[in-house]
């Protein structure tokens, strides 16, 4: 059975000190528990999650609820040897740990110079660190048997993982910045407090980027996933971030927003004109008869979907291989000779069903395609400074224009609009719009790529 824990913890080692004294500075300034504040925090972070379609975890545990597991643990590392106390604190000592290096493959003598934390100088080793603090004025603490005070932040995440997996388990997931010492310093209190503990997989993500540095808010580069949805589809953030492996940083850009928007919109309009074609065929669309040149499209597709998602989740080879199938049912859904292939409808249904279930894993499937369709349109407007109004009244103009052959008129309406992200269809029925990546951002696209 799959059981997905998400620890609701999010900072750095080197920040988390600094993390927990401004959220007891911030609750202090509202007048408001620290616990409610954070708790508070967990609910936004569980909005922006739901925006971009992640599945909930099974479980999420805080910490403030798992006290007796966190003294539990202590004292386990404290009877067999691995810890020590000092005035009201627990520290764990790394030298009572042989192996502590194993996933950063750093060197305890490589962690003594340069440190960028104070040092505590009580300590038996600088690279001991605290499983229990001692309370100080100003900070929520609790009861323990080493006096009032608060848990140190690794044994938080060993204590709560095996309340609810156990010593073993087997993906252990986090950003590259947690590797040392967060999850070095975890792998060495877990192994002390049970000598059978073990994690098979660990799994840590890339940093996202702007112009190749870190993003955050002492640099001044920071966005919030609010920030970027208010003028792009959810979907489209989704897309970029799974468009780069996730073991890879990912660098930040309108233009690569505006690629991804531009992606989502075409694949939602693909699966929107193949409902609207089975629609109307709904008996030729269950028949199972398909050509072999439509079957070999979709094992090929498959095929790579099924290697690359096995091969360490390699989301970007599914994405391109997409096209194929994509390509292939808009020529049956668009082109002159596709509309005359036999078994077309069945062509259709079986590339539709195959491009879905893909979508499905990857977490992009709606409900409704004319509903995300619509969605991309109004971001489009709104990133273009428009409403609907006004391009029609544009397209009206520009109709116009032709019709009294004003075609420099013509042309510069057209170009105006795509400079914008706003693209002109021409058709026998008449000229209508899509969202499309403006004209500027579309060379630096092509750089990129």
């Amino acid at each position: 059975m799959e059981l997905r824990i998400c620890k609701m913890r999010r900072a750095s080692s080197l920040n988390h000190n600094r993390l927990v004294s401004s959220i007891i500075a911030r609750a202090n300034e509202l007048g408001e528990d620290p616990i409610d504040l954070s708790r508070r925090y967990c609910e936004e972070f569980h909005r922006d999650m739901a925006y971009l379609h992640c599945l909930p975890p099974s479980v999420e545990p805080r910490v403030s609820d798992h006290m007796p597991q966190i003294f539990d643990m202590i004292k386990q590392i404290l009877d067999n040897g691995h810890g020590y106390q000092i005035e009201g604190d627990v520290y764990f000592s790394v030298d009572k740990f042989p192996q502590y290096g194993q996933l950063s493959g750093r060197k305890l003598e490589d962690n003594r110079a340069g440190e960028r934390v104070a040092v505590d100088l009580r300590k038996k080793n600088p690279a001991d660190f605290a499983l229990w603090k001692s309370a100080k004025e100003g900070e929520p603490f609790w009861e323990s048997p080493w006096g009032p005070g608060r848990p140190g932040w690794h044994i938080e995440c060993s204590a709560m993982s095996a309340a609810y997996l156990g010593y073993s388990f087997d993906i252990h997931g986090g950003g590259m910045d947690l590797i040392f010492p967060h999850h070095e310093n975890e792998i060495a209190q877990s192994c002390a407090a049970c000598d059978k503990s073990n994690i098979s997989c660990w799994i840590h993500n890339g940093f996202v980027t702007i112009d190749s540095e870190k993003m955050s808010k002492s640099l001044g580069n920071f966005f919030t996933i609010r920030q970027v949805i208010d003028l792009f589809h959810p979907l489209a953030l989704r897309l970029f971030l799974v468009g780069t492996h996730y073991r890879s940083p990912i660098n930040y850009s309108d233009a690569q927003l505006e690629s991804s928007s531009d992606r989502i919109f075409y694949i939602y309009q693909t699966l929107y004109d193949c409902e609207d074609a089975l629609s109307q065929n709904d008996e030729a669309s269950r028949r199972n008869n398909v050509p072999q040149e439509i079957v070999d499209c979709i094992e090929k597709f498959n095929d790579i979907f099924c290697t690359s998602m096995s091969d360490d989740l390699h989301t970007p080879v599914v994405l391109a291989a997409m096209s194929d199938p994509l390509k292939t049912a808009n020529d049956l859904l668009h082109t002159r000779k596709g509309k005359k292939q036999k078994l077309r409808i069945e062509s259709l249904a079986a590339l539709e069903k195959a491009i879905k279930n893909a979508l499905i894993t990857l977490g992009f499937m709606p409900t409704s395609s004319s509903e995300v369709l619509h969605q991309l349109r109004e971001k489009a407007l709104k990133r273009a400074k428009l409403t609907e109004n006004e391009v029609l009244h544009r397209i009206d103009e520009r109709n116009t224009a032709r019709k009294n052959k004003e075609f420099g008129k013509s042309d510069a309406i057209r170009k105006d609009l795509a400079a914008v992200g706003i693209s002109l269809m021409d058709s026998p029925e008449g000229t209508t719009w899509r969202p499309a990546i403006p004209l500027a951002l579309q060379a630096e696209h092509a750089e990129a790529t």
